[in-house]
């Protein structure tokens, strides 16, 4: 386990005052008891209630349905020019009302509800502004993947639900391509560069029988649903696919390779886009919920490069390596004894940092929540382009494909981010957490989520998770992954930096795999903006528990920190920190109170 040192508390000093605007003040002092709502609080609350119900219709979403299974109605979203449109206009009507509301005359949990939803709306609105939707995909994330679930249904209702969705795909592909028309006419495209290979995942949807992956779904019925009714819905499914769903996906997979691909921008550099330099300041303030420039976030990359450069030679000598650093890189990218031999054995290891995370939660939350997420191998038709580990409520995927590439040393790392206690642990906490209006529950920042499983890296730290200088290695080769980040983003997308150029500088810094730092790369072209959100988060978290360990002395307890950091739901960074100034000085009031009755 490593103490911050000093350079790392002067790299986070700079979070102070970069708020944005709109969310930088904290929450009025004055505010009205909870327990009677002012007229604000009814305003605002009347205003968000009807945006979330007709935001729910928009997206194909049942009423009341959370993120659980049953959630998704039995069409696919519009997504035509005109509908985004009638959206934006509606958006940019909400963000109007708003600003008519005073921030004074609101309760403080209203106060949070107001910064949350207008952050959010905001975000969708500035979406359309710029008509991403034109690019409807990036390197790893796809309109065409994720349509099939991952596990089978519980029910016949979602089964029937998942049959009209497949029936909608034809009407659903074709806005889709619509829009990437349109987008090609006006230069705006996902780099041609950073979609080599993509198409590939579209072809294992071209199969007309049971071996597509639509199928696989039907393939595990529950025995609970009727034998007829399972057969009934199984042929339906079978039909679908031959008529709707392989036509479909081959008319894509045409338009891709015939005219996509070859159209698609040769430029890397968000600046290059239409309006790019507003485009690429507006995806830095969407993605990190701060107001920072590039060359700001530059700044701060490079001061953490070098401070994690020192961790990791300082981890290296600990592991007794007699040689140099780039040495070490080829050692550990290379050597047989860090890599497992079956898929399996990869998920075992996963699933062991998992079960001994879950040893160590007594000591890091008060609160625990009862849903519980299972461990799966990334889907063989996206394996190869996608990232190491992804977690979200239902399951934790873990990448299986091209095992020399998955270095065990840096599972758990992935696994505290990904699994527990990260993005799954996180899903579900933010599932049982108390009861707020529900466009809480199904709001999500980058900053705040992706800043909270970079935090749980470094604190496995203090939890005894890392148990050999190459795990260690591990974690602070993700750790430097995430600082190079702001390096490269910024570097690309603002100072000209080429795709190779941000290969290398990669390359030379983490024990990433080559095929990992390939992808990545290609990840942040795509995606401008998004890998900022990691670093700047867990700065921001780290930050405030420094605070707190600071004015709360021996009198500081982890486990009341995190619950009061995971109880708040995901909300914009400067609206987290503010929460949990308000958290520390209620600790120094108990603490207070209780030296006080002591005395007496």
């Amino acid at each position: 386990m490593k103490m911050p040192h000093a350079a790392s508390l002067l790299a986070i000093a700079w979070l102070a005052g970069t708020a944005p605007a709109a969310l930088a003040q904290t929450a009025p002092a004055t505010n009205a008891p909870a327990a009677q709502p002012t007229a604000a609080d009814l305003k605002l609350k009347a205003l968000y209630d009807a945006e979330w119900t007709w935001r729910q219709k928009e997206f194909a979403r049942l009423p009341g349905s959370g993120r659980t299974e049953g959630g998704a109605d039995d069409h696919l979203p519009s997504v035509t020019a005109a509908t985004q449109q009638r959206r934006y206009a509606y958006w940019s009507d909400i963000l109007k009302q708003l600003d008519q509301i005073p921030d004074a005359q609101l309760s403080h949990e209203e106060y949070i509800n107001k910064a949350v939803f207008k952050t959010s709306v905001w975000e969708n609105a500035t979406k359309i502004k710029y008509k991403t939707y034109e690019a409807p995909f990036n390197s790893d994330t796809f309109f065409w993947t994720g349509l099939n679930p991952r596990t089978p249904f519980s029910s016949a209702d979602n089964y029937r639900r998942y049959l009209g969705r497949m029936k909608d795909i034809p009407r659903y592909f074709d806005e889709q391509i619509a829009n990437m028309q349109a987008g090609l006419k006006r230069g705006y495209t996902v780099p041609r560069v950073s979609i080599e290979g993509r198409d590939k995942t579209i072809e294992p949807f071209l199969a007309a029988g049971t071996d597509n992956p639509f199928y696989k779904a039907f393939a595990a019925m529950p025995d609970t649903i009727p034998a007829d009714q399972r057969q009934a819905m199984q042929a339906q499914a079978q039909a679908l696919i031959r008529d709707a769903i392989a036509p479909s996906y081959q008319k894509l997979l045409t338009f891709m390779r015939g005219e996509y691909m070859p159209k698609a921008r040769k430029t890397i550099d968000a600046y290059s886009l239409p309006d790019g330099k507003a485009f690429y300041q507006d995806q830095i303030r969407e993605y990190t919920t701060l107001d920072l420039t590039p060359q700001q976030i530059h700044e701060i990359g490079l001061k953490e490069v070098a401070r994690i450069d020192a961790d990791m030679k300082k981890t290296m000598a600990d592991a007794k390596f007699q040689g140099s650093f780039a040495e070490f890189l080829e050692f550990m990218r290379t050597d047989p004894q860090f890599y497992a031999k079956t898929p399996r054995e990869l998920l075992s290891y996963s699933a062991y940092v998992t079960k001994k995370m879950d040893g160590r939660l007594k000591d890091t939350f008060n609160n625990l929540p009862r849903y519980r997420f299972t461990i799966l191998p990334v889907p063989d038709e996206i394996a190869p382009i996608y990232t190491s580990g992804r977690g979200g409520l239902e399951s934790c995927l873990m990448n299986t494909y091209d095992l020399p590439s998955r270095p065990l040393y840096n599972l758990t790392a992935l696994t505290l981010h990904e699994c527990n206690p990260g993005h799954s642990f996180q899903a579900a906490y933010a599932l049982e957490a108390p009861n707020r209006p529900a466009f809480r529950g199904q709001t999500y920042f980058s900053g705040y989520g992706e800043g909270w499983g970079l935090y749980t890296e470094w604190l496995g730290t203090k939890l005894g998770m890392y148990e050999t200088p190459y795990e260690e290695f591990g974690r602070e080769t993700f750790e430097m992954w995430r600082a190079v980040r702001l390096v490269i983003d910024t570097g690309m997308h603002s100072m000209g930096w080429t795709r190779q150029q941000a290969i290398d500088y990669m390359a030379s810094h983490t024990a990433l795999a080559k095929l990992d730092i390939t992808n990545e790369v290609d990840r942040y072209i795509a995606w401008p903006a998004q890998a900022l959100a990691y670093k700047l988060g867990e700065l921001s978290i780290r930050k405030m528990r420094a605070k707190a360990e600071a004015e709360l002395g021996d009198k500081f307890d982890q486990r009341p920190f995190h619950d009061t950091l995971l109880t708040m739901g995901s909300v914009p960074l400067p609206v987290m920190e503010a929460e949990l100034d308000r958290f520390i000085q209620a600790e120094k009031a108990k603490a207070a109170a209780g030296a006080s009755g002591a005395a007496q």
